[in-house]
């Protein structure tokens, strides 16, 4: 790694950390619930869980999977639904039960779906009955053997989730008809689970946590395999960088970006955890009026987004009106931010647009720019602590500052390797540990 990286590091900003403090994301998980277990986790559809709660439930979900449904450690579990509070408790349940997690984009087509459910070996599907429709199609072609569809407002509670439900299935013409007849709906999971025990189980940090789709540079969608050290790693990267701004129990961030993509998931749903943050679940953030009814409501210290989300928030006179005192960081990644989006941000919020970069293979952060005002507009800024990056030529030698080239990282963040794919596999990292 270049010296020059090191003096450019924000003050108070670790070089180095350490992704072995605990085994697994379930170990990390259930500590930060137990530390934090009086604070709102998640709040979604103007309903909160505490970490508490969080703890509990999807230990509940856990125990479902389990008993219920015979999942071993290493089964995968495939998860299609947008930001709901469903989804922490699916997602923490399935880790606690050891399972690997297969996040699902909604708008698949059952094509899509088919093949990476196929491709994955996935045995349980939980979805959300808005989709059901298009699984219901490619089931026959896969080897699926339990499915949990849930509804929109499943976790509101009483009359309130009723009401959602009713209006979203009924009224909107929402859900499309379909026929699952072995399907199960969450809340009798949830009751199933109630009813017997969560077994414990021992997770290895190189045990897979996450298999997160993507194309890669080129080709089908692969599996990238992502472990628990791989996420604890960038998790505590991501935690170490924002640490000279952020402080335990005072942060809310908002979340609008969708939880079953590699950026929102460790960035926001998981890394947060660490100083227990509160975490607001936007479902369907192209619903502006809604969404900024909840910015109004929440005082946000912390937003993450792609460019498209936050010019279409400037394009709002009612964003615009926002109290922003309180914002601290304002995080864009997944797509390049433009210069004029990042300078309009800057002088409607007062807040910096940070831009980072990374990809799903790299869990997903590599760098990004500091949080303390050192802000270059147009740069993906330096190194996240413990990773490397390096520019190559097509023979794999460092090329000269200035010159053009492919970005090398390497990092305890790198993925394992593609699912049952050694060549593309090989296509990508080297054997001492470059992801190209």
């Amino acid at each position: 790694m270049s010296f020059i990286w090191f003096q450019h590091y924000p003050t108070g900003v670790n070089h180095e950390i350490n992704p072995d403090i605990f085994p697994s994301i379930k170990d990390f998980a259930v500590d930060c619930f137990k530390k934090y277990a009086d604070l709102d986790a998640y709040v979604n559809l103007g309903k909160s869980l505490t970490y508490a709660q969080i703890d509990a439930l999807s230990s509940q979900f856990a125990a479902f999977l389990q008993n219920d449904l015979g999942i071993k450690k290493g089964d995968r579990i495939a998860i299609q639904m947008p930001n709901l509070l469903q989804y922490p408790v699916v997602m923490f349940g399935a880790l606690k039960a050891g399972a690997i997690v297969v996040n699902t984009n909604p708008l698949y087509t059952p094509k899509e779906m088919k093949h990476q459910f196929n491709d994955a070996g996935v045995k349980a599907v939980i979805i959300l009955a808005n989709f059901a429709s298009q699984l219901q199609q490619i089931l026959p072609e896969t080897n699926i053997e339990h499915i949990v569809v849930t509804q929109i407002g499943d976790m509101l509670g009483g009359l309130k989730g009723a009401i959602v439900n009713f209006v979203v299935k009924s009224i909107k013409k929402m859900v499309p008809a379909y026929s699952l007849p072995t399907a199960i709906s969450f809340n009798t999971a949830m009751k199933k689970g109630a009813n017997s025990t969560y077994n414990e189980v021992d997770i290895a940090g190189d045990d897979v946590a996450f298999l997160q789709y993507t194309g890669g540079t080129t080709g089908v969608a692969k599996g990238a395999m992502l472990t628990n050290r791989n996420i604890m790693a960038n998790m505590m990267q991501i935690a170490e960088w924002k640490k000279p701004l952020l402080r335990e129990r005072e942060e809310t961030i908002i979340t609008a970006l969708p939880l079953y993509h590699i950026f929102a998931l460790t960035v926001n749903c998981l890394s947060m955890l660490k100083i227990g943050a509160k975490n607001i679940l936007v479902t369907n953030p192209r619903d502006m009026p809604a969404f900024i009814k909840d910015l109004k409501k929440y005082p946000f210290t912390v937003i993450t987004g792609v460019n498209t989300l936050f010019n279409g928030l400037l394009n709002q006179e009612a964003f615009r009106a926002i109290d922003f005192s309180k914002l601290k960081i304002s995080v864009g990644g997944g797509m390049a931010v433009q210069k004029s989006t990042a300078e309009e941000w800057k002088q409607v919020t007062g807040s910096d647009l940070v831009e980072g970069y990374g990809l799903t293979e790299s869990s997903p952060v590599l760098s990004c720019n500091a949080v303390d005002g050192t802000l270059r507009l147009g740069t993906i800024g330096i190194p996240l602590p413990s990773s490397e990056l390096t520019i190559r030529d097509d023979d794999g030698n460092e090329v000269a500052t200035g010159q053009p080239g492919e970005i090398w990282g390497r990092g305890p963040q790198i993925m394992k390797g593609y699912w049952e794919r050694p060549e593309a596999t090989a296509e990508v990292l080297t054997d001492d540990g470059w992801l190209k």
